[in-house]
């Protein structure tokens, strides 16, 4: 029962983050589904629809996850986002996603400057 609930509340969350613009949205279904969960807190976990939604994760209970979910945006683009998640935090991955700017030539050599003069402080 508890893979069934734990499914079913990823399902959801996909759903309710995706926009339905797509008709076969309305009407998607599971393919595939696999639940694994181990005493000793690793589990992993797997699904794809039949509008092309697909998603897996793995990891162990409280330490770290590992995972993935795959879609086609609104525009036609497949998004892949790939992450993973420990100690050091939640680390997204994908093409996607925004990046910041290049940090400007004037703050690196001020950087330098500091670095190499820092060792007369």
């Amino acid at each position: 029962m508890m893979k069934l609930i734990v499914s079913l509340s990823v399902l959801i969350a996909l759903t309710v983050a995706a926009p339905a613009s797509n008709p076969d949205d309305a009407n998607a279904t599971i393919l595939t589904q696999e639940n694994v969960q181990e005493p000793d807190g690793t589990y992993a976990w797997k699904f794809s629809s039949s509008n092309g939604i697909q998603a897996e994760e793995s990891g162990k209970g409280g330490e770290s996850v590992q995972g993935s979910a795959s879609w086609v945006g609104d525009d036609g683009v497949p998004i892949v986002l790939t992450y993973t998640a420990d100690e050091n935090g939640f680390h997204p991955q994908g093409a996607h996603l925004p990046t910041p700017p290049p940090i400007p030539d004037y703050i690196l050599r001020a950087l330098k400057y500091i670095e190499a003069h820092s060792q007369n402080n």
